[in-house]
C-alpha cells in the first residue's frame, strides 16, 4: 500500500512537471521560432488524433508562411489522417507561391511534395494530393508544372476536376490562355463545358468582358452556352451602369 502511494505520487509529479512548464514558457510575438514551437509542444499533447491533425496542419502552413519549409515539411510527417496530408500540402504549396520563392528553392520544395504526397497510400487522398500540388503550381504560375501533375493522375474524374481547378486558378490570374490549355486536356465534354463556364464567369467577374466572352464561345451545350453568354453581358451592364452611376 505505501509503495502504491509513493508510486503514484511520483507519477503525479512527472504529468505536472511538464505540463506546468508548457504553461510557464513564455515567447515574444515576433520571435517565430519561440511561438512555433511552443505550439507544436502543446499540439502533440492533443488527445483527438483528428484534432491534433488539424493543429498540425495550421502550424505547417503557418510556418511555410514564414519561409520555414523544412520544419513545415517535418510537421506534415507527424499527421496521420491521408486527407489532412493532403490539404496540408494544398497550405504548404500556397504559401510558397504567395512567398514567390522560385528558382531552385522553388523546385526543391515542390518536389519533396510530390515525393511527400506519393507515400499516401489511400488512394483518394493522394488523388487530392496532386490535385492540390497542381493548384499550387499554377498559382505560383508554373502551368507547365501544374499540367504535368495534373497530367500524371490515373483516375480520369479527378485528373479532370484537377485541371478545371488549374484552369480556375489561371483564370483568376486573367491568363485565359493558359486556362483554355488546361480546359482542353480534359477528354470529357461535359466537364470541359462546366470548366468553360466557370472560367467564363471568373474572367468576368474581374471585369475581363472580351477574354469572358472568349472562353464561353466553346462551350458545346446550346442552354450552358448561352447562359455564359447572357452572365457576361448583363456582369458588363451591371459594371458600367454602377460606374456611370458614380
Amino acid at each position: 500500500m505505501h509503495t502504491d502511494i509513493i508510486f503514484r505520487t511520483i507519477l503525479l509529479f512527472a504529468l505536472l512537471i511538464p505540463i506546468q512548464a508548457m504553461a510557464q514558457q513564455k515567447c515574444a510575438i515576433e520571435d517565430h521560432a519561440c511561438t512555433t514551437a511552443l505550439w507544436e509542444d502543446i499540439a502533440q499533447n492533443i488527445d483527438n488524433e483528428s484534432w491534433r491533425d488539424q493543429s498540425y496542419r495550421e502550424l505547417a502552413k503557418t510556418l511555410a508562411a514564414y519561409g520555414e519549409y523544412e520544419k513545415a515539411l517535418l510537421i506534415w510527417d507527424k499527421i496521420i489522417n491521408p486527407d489532412t496530408k493532403a490539404l496540408t500540402i494544398r497550405g504548404i504549396g500556397m504559401a510558397a507561391a504567395d512567398n514567390k520563392i522560385d528558382g531552385d528553392a522553388y523546385n526543391a520544395l515542390f518536389t519533396k511534395l510530390r515525393e511527400k504526397s506519393e507515400t499516401i497510400t489511400h488512394p483518394p487522398s493522394y488523388a487530392i494530393a496532386l490535385t492540390y500540388i497542381a493548384m499550387a503550381q499554377a498559382f505560383a504560375g508554373d502551368d507547365a508544372g501544374a499540367w504535368k501533375t495534373a497530367g500524371d493522375m490515373e483516375n480520369d474524374a479527378l485528373r479532370h476536376k484537377a485541371f478545371g481547378e488549374t484552369a480556375e486558378i489561371q483564370a483568376e490570374k486573367g491568363k485565359l490562355d493558359a486556362a483554355m490549355k488546361s480546359i482542353a486536356y480534359i477528354d470529357s465534354e461535359a466537364y470541359r463545358n462546366k470548366s468553360y463556364a466557370i472560367v467564363s464567369k471568373i474572367l468576368a467577374d474581374h471585369g475581363l468582358y472580351q477574354e469572358s466572352l472568349d472562353a464561353a464561345v466553346p462551350v458545346t451545350n446550346a442552354y450552358k452556352k448561352a447562359k455564359a453568354i447572357e452572365y457576361v453581358l448583363q456582369k458588363q451592364e451591371f459594371d458600367n451602369a454602377h460606374i456611370q452611376q458614380q
